[in-house]
């Protein structure tokens, strides 16, 4: 049976966080430690773009959260508790919160991205303009990189899309460059 499949089947073809029926793809949990089923959830696209883009939350969207964060799959749990984290000082996100219960490991998966912690703790990529960037963003290389471990040399004026951050250092994100998924230092890149 195809991922994409499984992921129908598990959640009765609808969104596992607000219930939506259309616009459903697989959204990959980060950060992923074996990959597969239990860390990735089907959801629609517009919680998937709210999730990736922080700061354009529909507040009454996420009201869903009070049902999806019972679900019994972790990676459900996770992303609803890194939403309710980010949405907390609207009032009834802390509230639920509150009723959460994770064990140590699964407290750190939801932890991973920075949701929850305070402004001052959290990593923050720049590029090398000093401009912030975000998960999905467009970058271009601006200078040659050599990729270690391979003989590919990522060329000056090379856009990368849909980047990923690294959540344990400001200085990574990760792209891909002629195909291949690479980590790049964000001071050689500038965002598009």
């Amino acid at each position: 049976m195809s991922f994409e499949r499984e992921l129908n089947k598990r959640s009765g073809s609808k969104c596992e966080l607000c219930a939506a029926t259309e616009n459903l793809k697989e959204y990959q949990v980060l950060p992923t430690k074996k990959g597969g089923i239990e860390e990735s959830i089907l959801a629609c696209k517009t919680c998937i773009d709210q999730i990736e883009t922080p700061g354009n939350e529909d507040l009454n969207h996420w009201r869903c959260l009070n049902d999806s964060m019972w679900s019994e799959h972790l990676a459900v749990q996770v992303v609803a508790w890194r939403m309710l984290s980010r949405l907390r000082a609207s009032g009834w996100p802390q509230e639920l919160l509150e009723q959460m219960y994770f064990d140590e490991d699964d407290l750190e998966w939801a932890k991973a991205t920075g949701e929850g912690e305070d402004d001052e703790n959290k990593i923050i990529h720049r590029d090398s303009n000093g401009v912030i960037l975000e998960h999905g963003d467009s970058v271009v290389l601006i200078k040659d990189l050599k990729v270690k471990g391979s003989s590919m040399v990522a060329k000056q004026g090379t856009a990368v899309r849909n980047i990923r951050l690294d959540h344990e250092n400001a200085e990574y994100i990760e792209g891909k460059v002629d195909g291949q998924q690479i980590v790049i230092i964000t001071q050689y890149v500038k965002k598009i």
